[in-house]
């Protein structure tokens, strides 16, 4: 590929001139591109040619790769300045034509976030975060933005030093921002203590006040979460104070100086937290509900398939084979059956309908089980909200089938003006559910299958005695 006289629209501005990224060239279309997730139909002129952009050539030396890789770093930091500029836009186009429509103005903008969040594959919390960062820098820190776009920031960098900025006005705000980053060359070397540490002491000297009162205002939203993390473990978060923090963490820390067998520090602290929490040594079982799902053939024919935790994921056969044994042997645990009946193929669940309104406890009980998490596409958030797709008062049924888990924000997010949900099974039994925005863009997802092996065969009668059962938890 020649030299092309390029034009790189990565962060809204036209660069004229650039190169071809180590021993990769970027190619000029040819006919005009419909980008078809664009709000409108964007006509661009030139594009990347990403398979090429992604390659390797073998030819490459250690000194070209390396800076290859260098190269590359930049294009992603102007990237995500160019994403920035483009949710900026998108919200304050959102906001005007919502206006013009008559829309409240505590209402405008709703959705957009999630709307950024699923153009990036990401969750709708996060996307509340990108959205914030992108106005931030648009509108008030030109010169973090200006660093951004040429990659001696990189996003995440770029966003601590938004972070550190938030509790002051606009005005003391632009002054850290030309403080900080209008000098770009202050900024190599920096890592992202160093970035964190710099824009958190230039605001407490432009607004010590406000620093003191969003310390303050933190205090308020200490809390627990919980997140799995890999080979069947759980992260438990706690935000505290940082004065209770630490005092939590030294007295974990004395109980493991003090302890004097087989387990290292860390494991004796992990066991004195359970301990201290739950008033019982960290090896007893605890009389905690735990929704485990398995097939019949994982918890008494050996079978591999996994089992799944409500709020976790899968787990290996083993493991959920273990959880029950253990709740069934001790006296204090008491474990409890309930019979699933799932599509042979799919391993979808069965349906089940209601009346009523609101959704019946068994009924929910069904869709969480079902859903697992929230369905919105990229949200792994825990399910709060049993709502219904096409909303009641729209005539949408009280079933399973319009039934969908959902988060808090996902719920709330989906009722905004121009969004649509429309829910459905397919041909394998498995419950799908289609999410189209505003902007005409459309986002599938599938209900997980449950647990153990497809191939299972099931009688009519069997089948039909299933939905009953699950017609009279329902009611």
């Amino acid at each position: 590929m020649g030299n092309l006289d390029l034009l790189l629209r990565l962060s809204g501005r036209i660069v004229k001139g650039c190169r071809p990224l180590g021993s990769v060239a970027l190619a000029r279309c040819g006919p005009a591109v419909r980008w078809p997730w664009w709000p409108r139909p964007a006509i661009l002129e030139h594009m990347f040619d990403l398979v090429s952009l992604a390659g390797v050539d073998s030819r490459d030396d250690e000194a070209s790769l390396t800076a290859r890789i260098a190269e590359l770093e930049r294009v992603k930091s102007a990237a995500a300045a160019g994403q920035a500029r483009a949710a900026a836009a998108l919200d304050k186009l959102r906001r005007c034509n919502e206006a013009d429509a008559g829309v409240p103005a505590r209402r405008r903008g709703r959705g957009v976030a999630s709307e950024v969040a699923l153009a990036r594959r990401d969750s709708p919390a996060r996307g509340g975060r990108h959205l914030g960062f992108a106005k931030a820098l648009v509108y008030e820190m030109p010169h973090t933005l200006a660093a951004l776009e040429v990659g001696r920031l990189s996003e995440w960098r770029a966003t601590l030093i938004v972070r550190e900025s938030a509790c002051l006005d606009v005005e003391d705000r632009r002054a850290l921002d030309a403080e900080l980053c209008a000098d770009m060359s202050a900024l190599d070397g920096m890592g992202d203590a160093r970035i964190a540490a710099a824009a958190r002491a230039i605001a407490y000297r432009l607004d010590a006040q406000a620093v003191v009162e969003r310390a303050a205002r933190a205090e308020t939203e200490r809390t627990v979460t919980i997140r799995p993390a890999p080979d069947t473990m759980t992260w438990v978060t706690a935000l505290l104070p940082v004065a209770r923090g630490v005092s939590v963490y030294a007295a974990l820390k004395r109980a493991a100086d003090t302890t004097f067998d087989d387990r290292t520090r860390g494991q004796v602290m992990a066991d004195t937290l359970v301990e201290r929490v739950t008033g019982q040594p960290a090896e007893a079982a605890q009389p905690v509900a735990v929704n485990l799902v398995l097939s019949d053939e994982t918890l008494l024919a050996g079978d591999r398939a996994p089992a799944v935790v409500d709020g976790y994921g899968p787990i290996p056969a083993a493991v959920a084979r273990n959880l029950v044994r253990d709740a069934v042997a001790d006296t204090r645990s008491r474990a409890t059956l309930r019979r699933l009946y799932r599509h042979p193929r799919s391993g979808a669940l069965v349906a089940m309908e209601s009346r009523a309104r609101r959704f019946p406890k068994g009924l929910a009980a069904f869709i969480g089980l079902r859903d697992q998490r929230c369905r919105m596409p990229y949200c792994d958030a825990p399910i709060r909200h049993r709502d219904h797709a096409q909303p009641h008062h729209r005539g949408g049924p009280t079933t399973a089938t319009n039934g969908l888990g959902s988060c808090e924000r996902c719920n709330y997010v989906k009722e905004a003006p121009g969004w649509r949900v429309s829910t459905d099974t397919d041909e394998t039994g498995r419950h799908t559910a289609e999410f189209t925005t505003p902007t005409g863009m459309y986002y599938h997802c599938t209900a997980p299958p449950l647990p153990g092996p497809l191939e299972i065969d099931v009688s009519q009668v069997e089948a039909r005695i299933g939905v009953a059962l699950t017609h009279l938890h329902a009611a």
